[in-house]
């Protein structure tokens, strides 16, 4: 099954504050149905009032985590997309909160792929395929010794470990 029929009309809310982002995600996406808005206060309107398969947001400009948590609230698989808030602080954050994903604006044309591991996963979180895919990528803007600097990722990477070997065991 390829991405592009996985993802084939799946309703997805985009929030970015940059509309040339927001034409590049619908560009990326065209198999889905996607609405597009940048600001917080529409953006938030949406989750009230429509269901979503897929949610993307973005942290800064438009509230990000505020909207995180409402999508959430809404029980809509969210995927966090930012460049600004490229951090450790933001990823731990994001993943507290209950982000499922957490995508660099850098690898926006790998969206789709991230996107189809979303929902192959049920819209459950994909962080340790995320990591898999993006642990060069992380080591590299973070350092490489980003995880144990933080202890929340020492020990969010050994719960992601854990699951995987329960469930291949």
């Amino acid at each position: 099954m390829t991405t592009a029929s996985l993802l084939k009309d799946k309703v997805v809310l985009v929030v970015d504050d940059e509309e040339d982002v927001l034409d590049t995600v619908e560009e990326v996406l065209e198999m889905c149905l996607v609405t597009k808005t940048k600001d917080y206060e529409t953006a938030r309107q949406y989750l009230m009032s429509y269901t979503y398969d897929i949610v993307i947001l973005d942290i800064m400009g438009v509230n990000g985590f505020d909207l995180l948590k409402t999508s959430v609230k809404r029980g809509f698989p969210t995927v966090m997309l930012t460049a600004y808030a490229l951090t450790p602080e933001a990823l731990e954050k994001s993943i507290k909160l209950g982000a499922v994903s957490f995508l660099p604006k850098e690898k926006m044309a790998d969206l789709e792929e991230f996107l189809a591991d979303v929902v192959l996963k049920g819209g459950q979180p994909v962080w340790a395929k995320l990591f898999e895919k993006l642990g060069g990528f992380f080591n590299k803007r973070f350092g490489p010794d980003w995880k144990q600097r933080n202890k929340f990722f020492e020990e969010f990477e050994q719960s992601i470990k854990r699951d995987k070997t329960a469930k291949s065991g």
